[in-house]
């Protein structure tokens, strides 16, 4: 029983450790696109582009008259 005594966290200490892990994932979430072009450019391959047949956002609308 002392054992699991020995495990025990307390908010302190969670607090402390999640606090650190948030700051991290708000860090890379901020500069997300740099992370994601780094990752590619360590792994020597470029992303793939976007599929033209699917659409893109700045098509113009059409006129439906």
């Amino acid at each position: 029983m002392r054992f699991l005594l020995a495990l025990y966290a307390g908010p302190d200490q969670v607090m402390t450790v999640t606090s650190g892990i948030a700051s991290v994932i708000g860090v890379l979430l901020v500069f997300w696109n740099k992370v994601v072009a780094a990752f590619f450019r360590i792994i020597g391959k470029s992303p793939r582009p976007a599929d033209p047949a699917s659409g893109s956002q700045n098509d113009t609308p059409k006129n439906p008259s």
